[in-house]
């Protein structure tokens, strides 16, 4: 890792500083002797904690101003102004328009009794106008929760005439929305997830299974269904009713509780997900200076959080998401426990955590009252590289117990880390905004050697088992080579959460804060850093026992994952469009395809929508596996039909993928309504055949599509480059796969497909190309008709 010789000299001058930088942040200490008491003052340590302290203050004055905005919201400070004016211009005109309530506050309200008539009318108007202001801005809120509601607008096909019940849906919903919404302001007005009724789940249940079933099979399935719909489900049925009454969301707090936090198998590989950079660019070959600023970027898309200054996502310039995931995504951990995890976020962190070379830093990103530049963190990076101390004994491998097996992580952490210089230094990682791993190898990316791009996703999956803070909200990775990555763990919050961070961070990057010459960041230190603090560990030996054995284990999974990152470059969204076809439900058709070619058979296929239409929502399935995608393939299989006739079943395909995923996006989804009437029956003690079937169910082909374009900072008409690449997990099933995919432009899509070596099924490469002929026919199979 190189750097330029004045800052090296720098950094080699400071190296000793960086162990003692935690002594010298004392404030002040003092010492008894037998001439008196001395009394030692840092300055630096005093100013420090001021600063501090004033940057805290600040951060509580803006969520005070953000409560107040987001309170008010769609109205503004100038609107209760406005509407004081008006009705003092109408009291002092003569007219009452309160009719006759501010003549009754000025007769029955206490402590309004003025010898002035016109103080007292004034004050009294004054209490109308504002009681009449906030009743308007609670109508409005709850007038746009009913246009929420509203779901129709989803299922108009674009391109065909829009109803007039849309046109003036969309018209009063831009009219009540009010300007400038901070990130949360739509939160109060956003509606609540509906429960489907138990007649329509069990309805678009049996239509999902009906292409994976044999008459005998599907009878057996259709009658458990209407047994449970006719008797249990009901009862289940008014439980979860009655809590989507008092719940924000009827859903989520129980997938985050026994989806992720309750399950006790490694969360690497198994629920953690990764991304990786903008291949087809490289701003910088300078490690250090790629992560100061992305760093910096990260930090300041924190800021934006934090003062709900980041604009919220609103679909088609009318319908905002719900920002809630948000929240969580910097100064956040997961702390293991023998029967469950708990997410904790920890506010206003001032640090983040490196790891290089086996060893652990903290390192501040504030100092003097504002945040470090990139050059400045670049100055810091620098000071830990240059040091060449050795890992503490167990150090190096340490973060194997987040990689590990969940109970044993628990225990060795009560045992081992709950006090002393551990419990602090483990507390440094865990408090951090976010973990960096600054790796020793390269990664990197080239057209003609794809393994190359395989290796980059498994070092972002899973490194090599004990470089990654697993436990972490996101760790990100920086390669000796200038190439990004990150981490992510997966409770939190969904993968376009994520995204949108990683796209505003490149875009930062490249496109604003750039490099200089020779590739290091722009400026100079205005000031000196604060050193990095080494972290100080004393690990005994039954505790490098209980790592070793948590190694292991990440090994056997690391070794048994097989990733293919596939570079689809013959066509994108440009041909797709070209077919008058949804992307996405081209890219499920095609994998529908595929997976038949490749095993023989189809099988039940998840793929991820969102339901951030509602309050507190995170995800649902579409059964991307229907009866008329299942009868496209076999009908394209045969060859027996013309083109024009298959062309017409990939459309009616199409059309019943949007319709799944329309359902799936507006609350009308499968697979969350029965987990959660699966939970209330857990919770009553009552057990049910067709449930404990459903949910067994394996899925063999699990796919999610990364979104892009969050935000406007790319204009990938110019920057066409600057696209990410996307992302992905790792399989699912034992003998499945696991495909993520981002349709990155007009000519290029990147997958990401994952499955178990051990598995002789499986193939991931294969499944590439089986991917890659898929493709390749149903584009020939438009052109050709």
């Amino acid at each position: 890792m190189e750097y330029n010789a004045e800052r090296k000299a720098q950094a080699n001058s400071a190296k000793s500083g960086i162990m003692a930088e935690a002594h010298a942040a004392v404030a002040f200490s003092f010492s008894v002797t037998p001439d008196g008491v001395n009394v030692a003052v840092n300055h630096e340590a005093l100013w420090a904690v001021f600063y501090s302290g004033t940057a805290s203050w600040k951060r509580k004055l803006h969520r005070i101003q953000n409560s107040f905005h987001n309170g008010i919201y769609p109205a503004s400070p100038m609107s209760w102004l406005f509407t004081l004016t008006i009705v003092l211009a109408f009291g002092l005109a003569g007219v009452d328009v309160s009719w006759g309530i501010i003549k009754y506050i000025q007769n029955h309200v206490p402590g309004i009794d003025y010898a002035n008539d016109t103080i007292n009318f004034i004050i009294s108007s004054a209490i109308f106008g504002t009681v009449l202001w906030v009743a308007v801005i609670n109508f409005i809120k709850f007038f746009l929760r009913i246009l929420f509601n509203y779901q129709n607008w989803m299922y108009e096909v674009r391109g065909k005439k829009v109803s007039l019940k849309t046109k003036l849906w969309v018209v009063l919903v831009r009219v009540l929305s009010g300007r400038k919404p901070k990130l949360n302001s739509y939160q109060a007005s956003l509606p609540k997830l509906p429960v489907p009724s138990v007649e329509g789940t069990m309805e678009r249940y049996l239509l999902s299974v009906r292409p994976l079933l044999d008459d005998e099979k599907y009878n057996r399935m259709e009658k458990l269904a209407n047994e449970f719909k006719e008797g249990l489900g009901n009862k289940l049925q008014r439980y979860l009713t009655l809590k989507s009454w008092w719940a924000a969301n009827y859903v989520s707090d129980w997938w985050e509780e026994y989806v992720y936090l309750r399950g006790r198998a490694p969360i690497m590989i198994n629920s953690n997900f990764y991304g990786i950079d903008a291949v087809y660019v490289k701003p910088t070959d300078k490690p250090l200076a790629r992560a100061g600023n992305v760093i910096y970027s990260m930090l300041k898309f924190r800021c934006l959080v934090d003062r709900e200054e980041l604009e919220p996502i609103i679909l088609n310039k009318t319908v905002p998401l719900c920002s809630s995931q948000y929240e969580r995504q910097f100064n956040t951990t997961r702390i293991p426990g023998t029967e469950t995890d708990k997410l904790v976020q920890y506010h206003d962190s001032s640090h983040i955590s490196v790891y290089h070379k086996g060893r652990y830093f903290k390192v501040y990103i504030r100092s003097k009252g504002r945040l470090l530049m990139p050059c400045e963190i670049e100055y810091m990076l620098q000071k830990i590289v240059d040091d060449d101390s050795e890992p503490a004994e167990g150090e190096k491998e340490l973060a194997a117990l987040t990689a590990g097996e969940r109970v044993a992580w628990a225990k060795a952490r009560t045992e081992y880390f709950s006090k002393g210089k551990n419990r602090a230094s483990l507390d440094a990682i865990e408090k951090a905004a976010f973990c960096v791993s600054l790796d020793e190898d390269s990664q990197d990316f080239n057209l003609e050697k794809p393994k190359l791009l395989d290796a980059y996703g498994k070092a972002m999956l899973h490194g090599k088992g004990y470089d990654r803070w697993f436990d972490k909200s996101f760790t990100l990775v920086v390669c000796s080579n200038g190439r990004i990555g990150f981490n992510a763990e997966h409770s939190w919050a969904d993968a376009p959460i994520m995204a949108h961070l990683w796209e505003y961070a490149i875009s930062e990057d490249s496109l604003h804060l750039g490099y200089t010459e020779d590739g290091h960041c722009k400026g100079s230190p205005e000031q000196t850093p604060p050193n990095p603090i080494r972290l100080e560990w004393d690990i005994p030996k039954p505790c490098q026992t209980v790592i070793d054995q948590q190694l292991q284990i990440a090994k056997q999974l690391i070794s048994d994952v097989d990733l293919h990152l596939l570079v689809h470059t013959a066509f994108g969204k440009g041909f797709i469009k070209k077919c008058k076809v949804s992307p996405d439900a081209f890219l499920q058709i095609a994998l529908q395809l595929a997976y038949f070619r490749s095993a023989g058979k189809f099988c039940l296929t998840y793929e991820s929508s969102m339901t951030r239409l509602f309050r507190e929502g995170r995800t649902e399935t579409v059964r991307s596996c229907t009866i008329k995608s299942c009868d496209f393939v076999k009908s394209m299989t045969a060859g027996t039909q013309t083109g024009k006739e298959l062309i017409a079943k990939f459309r009616e395909a199409a059309d019943q993928h949007q319709q799944g995923y329309r359902d799936a996006m507006t609350g009308k989804g499968i697979d969350r309504h029965l987990f959660c009437l699966y939970v209330v029956s857990k919770y009553l003690g009552v057990d049910s055949p067709f449930l404990a079937e459903v949910l067994s169910e394996p899925w063999r082909l699990s796919t999610s599509q990364t979104p892009h374009q969050q935000t406007n900072r790319i204009d990938l008409v110019k920057h066409p480059k600057q696209i990410c690449a996307g992302g992905g997990f790792g399989p699912v099933a034992d003998d499945g796969y696991g495909v993520s995919y981002i349709v990155a432009g007009e000519d290029i899509i990147f997958f990401h497909i994952s499955c178990k070596r051990s598995c002789s099924t499986t193939d991931a490469n294969k499944f590439g190309a089986a991917i890659c002929k898929a493709m390749a026919d149903i584009r020939n199979l438009f052109e050709s008709n």
